[in-house]
C-alpha cells in the first residue's frame, strides 16, 4: 500500500474546503484516508486561517515512506517561510 499525503475535496459548491489526509494512493479523491493531518481553505480572508497543518504527524508519515502531491508539498513549504 503506497500512502499519499493529499488534499481531500469537502465544502459546498463555489465554497472549496481542503481536508489535508494521509490515504492510501490507490483511493480516489474523497474516498476514506487514514489520518486527517489539517485543513486548507482557499477563500479564508487571513493567511493564519488559509492552512493548518500537524506537521508532526506529516513528518511521521515520511519517515514511514508516505509521498506529498505537489499541491500539498508548496502549501508545506509555504508555511516554513
Amino acid at each position: 500500500m503506497a500512502v499519499t499525503i493529499r488534499l481531500s475535496r469537502q465544502g459546498a459548491k463555489k465554497n472549496p474546503q481542503y481536508l489535508i489526509v494521509a490515504m492510501d494512493s490507490a483511493n480516489k479523491r474523497d474516498g476514506a484516508y487514514l489520518e486527517n493531518l489539517g485543513h486548507y481553505y482557499p477563500k479564508a480572508k487571513t493567511a493564519s486561517e488559509k492552512v493548518k497543518v500537524n506537521l508532526e504527524a506529516v513528518k511521521a508519515w515520511q519517515n514511514k515512506g508516505a509521498q506529498l502531491s505537489q499541491t500539498v508539498g508548496q502549501l508545506i513549504k509555504s508555511l516554513a517561510k
